[in-house]
């Protein structure tokens, strides 16, 4: 599979500091999930595990999705855009994909004088992430 892995990130278009952007989308319902970055690596992982793998711009590193969460995604198809700088996941989601315990990160809608929170979370960040939280301390 390697040299099928190869070929397909020689045609992808990756931008100066070595990224492209990522849109995951639910493969069978066509919801929008989340949009992430990947780079070489995180596209390479991506492919040859099945398991999604982004680039986090914040931790300068590659992370699997869900795996703090436990929040995953399984890549069905990958698919590159016309001008190869934006690839398309789409991905069956085990859990919900935002960090906020939503559905997807698009939950706030402008609904003419302001946004609009559209989804309330199904989960709580705490639950999702009780590391994080418990190095933030009581709030």
């Amino acid at each position: 599979m390697t040299d099928a892995v190869e070929r397909a990130l020689a045609e992808i278009t990756f931008s100066p500091d070595g990224l492209v952007a990522a849109v995951a989308q639910q493969y069978d319902s066509g919801e929008v999930l989340m949009v992430a970055w990947m780079n070489r690596d995180a596209v390479r992982v991506t492919l040859e595990e099945g398991r999604v793998c982004y680039w986090s711009r914040s931790r300068q590193s590659l992370w699997r999705k869900g795996e703090t969460s436990g929040q995953t995604q399984y890549l069905r198809e990958m698919r590159l855009d016309c001008d190869g700088d934006t690839v398309l996941l789409l991905v069956d989601q085990h859990g919900v994909a935002c960090h906020t315990g939503r559905p997807n990160c698009f939950f706030r809608s402008w609904r003419g004088a302001g946004w609009e929170v559209i989804a309330e979370p199904e989960i709580a960040p705490e639950t999702l992430y009780p590391q994080a939280a418990a190095e933030r301390g009581p709030q």
